[in-house]
């Protein structure tokens, strides 16, 4: 072992002993940002970059169980990324559905896709259904496969359901509009029925939502991190939730 990666070794445990386990979030949200050019600084292929990021995954997963995160949300593709030509874009859904795939294999991990899967291939979607079913007995972390995903697609999708449910109950729009509330539009969320996220990781840099989770995060804190997703280390996921346990959340009071 080289002097750097012990000097690591022992800044990690040491930020890892210092945390405020009183002050752990139940609910982590990853916007898994920084392939692309993860893969260009490091002279690889698209391709390799996104394989570089699925395989980064079940690092973070373990972080996230010894923190004792009851509930990850993982941003792997966007609504807008189905728009990239199909060299790229085929190669990142053939990694997703083997990351998926794999993660049930390992039956440690809840996994529950959201997005809007009708938008996705068909064997993609059932791909996801099926890791799904797979793991919906397992008692552990719960993971939020975000494929697919747009958080205004989640709000008109909310909405949508909504107004199916009123409308075969005989409901009329004027009672509706009478009616209708918060708490009942975030019961047809995709996360419905999950705490929302205390905590919101951002990797590479950039310093925006993008459409991730977008009701929920009303109350969430947010960490930016430089590293590119697949340069993530266990040191970063802790000084993330070292930065959420110094602050003060006051919840709009």
């Amino acid at each position: 072992m080289d002097l750097s990666s012990l000097i690591y070794g022992v800044y990690e445990r040491r930020l890892a002993h210092d945390l405020d386990r009183t002050a752990t979030p139940r609910h982590v949200g990853v916007m898994l940002d920084g392939n692309r050019r993860w893969a260009k600084a490091n002279g690889f292929d698209t391709a390799d970059g996104h394989q570089a990021g699925a395989d980064k995954i079940r690092d973070l997963l373990a972080w996230c169980e010894e923190a004792g995160v009851e509930v990850v949300t993982l941003w792997l593709l966007s609504t807008d990324n189905l728009d990239r030509d199909a060299s790229e874009l085929e190669p990142l859904l053939r990694i997703i559905e083997r990351a998926v795939s794999d993660l049930a294999a390992a039956h440690r991990w809840r996994l529950h896709p959201i997005g809007a899967l009708d938008l996705l291939p068909a064997h993609i979607a059932d791909a996801l259904r099926a890791a799904e079913t797979a793991t919906q007995d397992v008692a552990g972390l719960t993971v939020n496969v975000a494929v697919g995903y747009g958080g205004r697609r989640e709000i008109a999708d909310a909405v949508r359901h909504l107004l199916l449910d009123h409308a075969r109950a005989g409901t009329s729009l004027e009672d509706l509009a009478a009616t209708v509330s918060v708490e009942e539009i975030a019961s047809h969320l995709y996360t419905r029925g999950q705490p929302d996220p205390d905590l919101v990781i951002r990797t590479s840099g950039e310093q925006r939502l993008g459409g991730f989770l977008l009701w929920q995060s009303a109350k969430s804190e947010f960490y930016f991190c430089e590293a590119y997703w697949p340069d993530f280390r266990k040191v970063d996921f802790l000084r993330a939730l070292r930065s959420y346990g110094s602050r003060e959340r006051r919840f709009g009071r």
